[in-house]
């Protein structure tokens, strides 16, 4: 394999990678977040669950930024493009993203009630639009992107973005994302709360992890009668050209033409329902440590399900066919893709290695904080 394809494919695999740690980290504080006003009664009870996750927070945003900074220098005509056609939402979940922190650091400064409430609102809008949106731009893209390019490659956008988050697929795997993250978040408050937030979280957890499997389940069959792209002709080793040197056909179905193809793939999936399904057995029996890696194991499933089924899209155009991002036509140069590779294998372990220091230091219950701690979130 020529060097430079080699490249893209490992790319494509990191990106994935990188949107996968985004999931399972980032998305296990977000559903901590959304569950806060749920498994905590009062004050101190929401102040432990905050305290849970603490500590790692703001070390998890890494995979957010890792995970848009990979787009924007390896697949940057994929990042200009995205941006574009998402930039009304992507204010929304910067903006949400903005509030957290800030409500983590405010909420409890002031001792009044009605402060604090408030605040446990943030936290709520902040747990839920993000997951949301993370979904609903990925059910999106399967559904293909109404943008094209001109001559001289001006990017055009014709659909309105609130179609973008109102339709029902993309509202399904908005949906499908926020029960994960509650999943996730659920199973974090078990393993290091204490009750009554423990159990409560427990029964939050399961239950979003049974919701999980059934929203898989029928985006799944709603896929199967979508109209998916196929790529009929493009050179693997084309220059990062989004106006010329492909043919894409539209047909029904076609997102499962990889798994008709490749019936190994199929095993995807089927880790997904499983992961889902066994992590809400694990969680019901008391033992988070198993459920929170197999709900990990869950999303790896979801998100490699969405690849195998896209492969080789990034993001299909459903204007203008032959102009969708693939691959092959929307990565950095051949030079850029190898720095970008020798940079990875350096830091991408280091911050594995940081994170997994930073969870066994702090490992252990976290009890509800003295209410005079000013220390304490």
């Amino acid at each position: 394999m020529d060097l430079y394809i080699g490249l893209k494919v490992l790319w494509w695999v990191l990106l994935g990678v990188l949107l996968m740690g985004l999931a399972i980290m980032v998305g296990m504080d977000m559903g901590v977040g959304t569950l806060l006003r749920f498994v905590g009664k009062n004050d101190g009870e929401r102040r432990q669950a905050l305290n849970v996750v603490g500590p790692h927070w703001d070390g998890n945003q890494v995979w957010f930024i890792l995970g848009g900074g990979a787009i924007f220098a390896a697949w940057p005509t994929l990042y200009a493009t995205s941006f574009s056609v998402f930039y009304i939402v992507m204010i929304l979940l910067l903006f949400s993203m903005i509030l957290r922190p800030v409500a983590f650091e405010y909420r409890s400064k002031v001792a009044a009630s009605k402060w604090r409430e408030s605040w446990d609102w943030v936290f709520l809008v902040s747990g839920f639009l993000p997951m949301f949106i993370y979904g609903a731009a990925i059910g999106n893209i399967l559904e293909g992107v109404g943008f094209h390019f001109g001559w001289d490659g001006q990017y055009y956008q014709t659909e309105s973005f609130i179609w973008y988050l109102l339709n029902p697929f993309a509202i399904l795997s908005g949906l499908l994302a926020v029960s994960m993250s509650v999943y996730q978040g659920g199973a974090m408050l078990m393993l290091r709360g204490t009750d009554p937030i423990a159990s409560r979280a427990r029964n939050y957890a399961s239950t979003a992890g049974i919701i999980a499997i059934v929203l898989f389940i029928i985006g799944g069959f709603m896929i199967s009668g979508m109209t998916g792209y196929t790529l009929i002709s493009g050179d693997p080793g084309m220059p990062a050209n989004a106006v010329s040197g492909q043919v894409v056909h539209a047909v029904s179905g076609a997102w499962l033409d990889n798994y008709a193809a490749h019936p190994i793939l199929w095993i995807i999936p089927l880790l997904a329902i499983a992961g889902m399904l066994l992590g809400a057995l694990m969680l019901r029996a008391n033992k988070p440590i198993l459920g929170w890696w197999l709900g990990a194991v869950a999303w790896i499933g979801i998100l490699g399900t969405v690849a195998a089924s896209m492969f080789p899209f990034l993001m299909p155009s459903s204007e203008n066919l032959n102009q969708s991002l693939t691959i092959w036509n929307a990565s950095g140069s051949r030079y850029n893709l190898i720095w970008m590779t020798i940079f990875t294998a350096i830091f991408v372990p280091t911050i594995l290695a940081y994170t997994t220091w930073c969870f066994r230091v702090m490992r252990g219950k976290v009890n509800p904080p003295n209410p005079a701690d000013d220390h304490a979130y």
